[in-house]
């Protein structure tokens, strides 16, 4: 049984910027209430910034929580915070494909798999353990729904 689940030490980083974001976004806030140091475009491009880049970090963090358990002949998939919980057999699989990007001397590698109910699926080995055992047991179990690159 192979269990792909997110990376601790991913989340806890991500979990540290978005925490240096929110402080800078109330001092910017502080700053404006009570001293107004700076012009008030500053101060409305800044917050907006701000936000939107703590707004999308977070989103990542949420899209991204996901467990895979490959078991015998099925594939489970669960996204706790969707309270979404579904079991797909292996012949469910559409198509499975995996992207490999290489950057600055280290592999980036994606996985994306598609079922039959239009439900897809992607993790990477980045952000979730044990992604070269779930690689190699797709690749044992359905060689043949692999799309090549």
């Amino acid at each position: 049984m192979i269990h792909c689940k997110p990376k601790r030490a991913t989340y806890i980083s991500l979990g540290i910027v978005v925490t240096i974001l929110i402080a800078g976004l109330s001092y910017i806030l502080h700053d404006f209430s009570s001293t107004r140091s700076f012009g008030l475009i500053f101060y409305l491009f800044s917050a907006v910034l701000l936000t939107v880049v703590i707004l999308l970090i977070l989103v990542k963090m949420m899209a991204g929580y996901r467990f895979i358990t490959a078991e015998k002949d099925s594939i489970t998939l669960r996204l706790p915070l969707r309270g979404y919980h579904r079991k797909y057999p292996l012949m469910n699989i559409l198509a499975w494909q995996e992207d490999i990007v290489i950057t600055n001397k280290k592999e980036f590698r994606q996985l994306t798999l598609v079922f039959e109910d239009k439900n897809s699926c992607t993790i990477s080995n980045h952000e979730h353990t044990q992604y070269l055992e779930f690689y190699k047991y797709l690749m044992k179990k359905v060689p043949k729904k692999k799309v090549k690159a």
